[in-house]
């Protein structure tokens, strides 16, 4: 049964807090319940490859890159007819990588394009079923992946939980405890499984 549109779910938080595991496994139980899953991610690579700035040197420029790339990934998911589509790193985890890369380098953002880029993240809130948002365990090390500076890591953290507290945008938080992941993929795949019988 396919529903009439996807369940999308989305993940935000600093590097290393496990969004893209935990998209996996979502994703793992999902197909093992048998539902057909799109899943994005790899955007602060591919914006890197596209000679964007990442990590502390994030600009508007590469924000606006990854918050617009990211929407055209979700719509071309959609279009793959899943029935549902995960997303590693929703419109507004740009928006906090941004904001802590700018007191990172103790820069205020530009007030236009701070409230064009913040407006455009997040008129995508309302799209997600499901948002996720993993919180910063400052004694797990970063990715071999990921420049190692546990401050703009802190910063990140601040930065996208503070968004979602500033607007009450509903979200489960996720603990680095692999009970409170494995309670993650319950809720998701409980959710999904409701919505596609439903």
């Amino acid at each position: 049964m396919v529903t009439t549109r996807p369940i999308r779910i989305g993940v935000l938080g600093t590097h290393s807090t496990g969004k893209t595991t935990l998209c996996k496994r979502i994703e793992m139980e999902l197909r093992g319940n048998g539902l057909t899953v799109a899943r994005t991610g790899r955007l602060g690579k591919r914006a890197a490859q596209a000679g964007l700035p990442k990590m502390h040197h994030h600009t508007a420029l590469s924000t606006e890159w990854i918050v617009a790339q990211g929407i055209v990934d979700e719509v071309s998911a959609v279009a793959q007819g899943g029935e549902v589509v995960l997303v590693d790193r929703v419109p507004l985890d740009a928006i906090a990588y941004w904001y802590a890369a700018c007191a990172f380098r103790a820069q205020t953002p530009p007030r236009l394009e701070r409230e064009r880029l913040l407006a455009l993240a997040t008129t995508q809130v309302p799209k997600y079923d499901l948002l996720f948002a993993t919180v910063l365990d400052e004694s797990a090390p970063a990715d071999t992946g990921h420049a190692d500076d546990a401050g703009f890591r802190r910063l990140v953290d601040q930065h996208a939980h503070r968004l979602l507290a500033n607007d009450n945008i509903p979200h489960q938080l996720v603990t680095s405890d692999p009970d409170s992941h494995a309670h993650a993929v319950e809720i998701a795949v409980q959710r999904c499984l409701a919505e596609v019988s439903a």
